[in-house]
């Protein structure tokens, strides 16, 4: 499988919406107007799509979404579970299923209405599962309050500090300020403003936390052949893995032997596995950036720094441009948009286009990763 996946398909369309805290659409309006944006741009016809992926937690399903855009018999459907950590797998799946020729277009994506919604910590009736009904009780009510508690204990073991996690925020609120698409353009951050700012779960203050957002993304996946004749540049599913460690419990993973050494890891020894290349060879990075501590516990999953390694790996303008590994160049999900990580999708894409509002010189490579913490999956893009 590892010798046909790698190269043998291409992303060559990419659409989205309107990113905002609340918009008028329903997220089934939203999620097929970023499909149809999508097919337009890689020039296929919607009746074309046989093959569909998108997440568990995805509320319109491929059966409303296949007749709302006019799709053809479809062939192939899946959704992955675990919220941001299903992202990458999405184009995995589909991957698999075009280069094994059990479809031949295929469409990925994810709509969301965080910012109009519920939160779904609030109910307080649902029955909990394991292991939520270990945590909860006793005060961890939110992933927030669950990601501090790794923080706080990285910190205590690595030295890190706030100033390792403003360089994240930092690095992608800078490229957000350069993207007119993302939420928070125009809008700085100094390093005043973020440690003056209000606490939402130590050691988390407001811009360590991803933005809550309206919107949807979707991308287009055919063969390396059919992708020669496309609109764009095709952009390479070069690797794709996913990643459950064995004993894994999700976010509160405290009870494990090492608790720092989460599921990235585990996808990471696949993605490179099936590679032509490695870490150091990676001309752009699209973290998964739900909160900041993820990022330094990414960086050292993935291989770009050692164990405990990450904080000080964002020292310097490590994650800008110009710098060791420039990242998020749209602004990520705590800058941008927070729509479960399909937006660093494709703005991978884009960097692999050139066309990016914060484009990397010569990009030819790129790693995109899904949520830390969660059973998780990334992909390798080429040009």
């Amino acid at each position: 499988m590892a010798a046909t996946l790698k190269d043998a398909t291409a992303i060559v369309g990419i659409g989205q919406t309107a990113f905002a805290k609340h918009l008028p659409q329903s997220e089934k309006e939203l999620a097929c107007r970023a499909i149809l944006a999508a097919l337009a741009d890689a020039g296929i016809d919607p009746g074309e799509v046989d093959a569909f992926s998108s997440y568990t937690m995805e509320e319109t399903d491929e059966v409303e979404v296949a007749k709302a855009i006019g799709a053809g018999d479809v062939t192939f459907f899946s959704k992955i579970g675990y919220g941001g950590g299903g992202s990458c797998a999405t184009v995995g799946h589909l991957a698999a299923a075009v280069a094994t020729g059990q479809a031949t277009v295929g469409v990925a994506w994810r709509s969301r209405k965080r910012g109009s919604g519920p939160r779904p910590w609030k109910n307080t009736a649902v029955q909990l599962p394991t292991p939520g009904q270990w945590t909860r009780p006793f005060g961890l009510l939110r992933p927030a309050d669950e990601i501090g508690m790794l923080a706080r204990r990285y910190m205590h073991e690595y030295g890190a500090t706030r100033d390792h996690l403003f360089n994240v925020a930092m690095a992608c609120r800078n490229r957000a300020n350069e993207n007119p698409a993302a939420m928070m353009y125009e809008r700085p951050l100094t390093r005043e403003m973020y440690m003056t700012s209000r606490m939402i779960s130590d050691p988390l203050c407001l811009f360590d936390n991803c933005l809550e957002t309206d919107g949807a993304l979707a991308c287009v996946i055919v063969s390396a052949e059919r992708a020669r004749d496309c609109r764009h540049k095709p952009v390479y599913v070069h690797s794709a893995a996913q990643g459950l460690p064995s004993q894994h419990h999700g976010m509160v993973n405290y009870w494990n032997d090492d608790p720092l050494s989460g599921p990235a890891w585990t996808a990471a020894r696949h993605l490179w596995k099936q590679a032509d290349f490695g870490p150091q060879d990676v001309d752009v990075a699209q973290i998964y950036d739900a909160f900041t501590p993820l990022i330094p516990l990414s960086l050292e999953g993935y291989g770009f720094c050692g164990r405990g390694e990450g904080a000080a790996f964002t020292e310097g303008g490590a994650l800008e441009l110009g710098g060791r590994l420039p990242m998020n160049t749209g602004g990520g999900g705590l800058s941008e948009a927070y729509v479960h990580g399909f937006n660093l999708i494709n703005e991978g894409v884009k960097q692999l286009r050139g066309v990016s509002t914060a484009q990397v010189p010569n990009a030819a490579t790129c790693l995109v990763t899904a949520g830390e913490g969660v059973p998780t999956s990334a992909i390798l893009l080429r040009s």
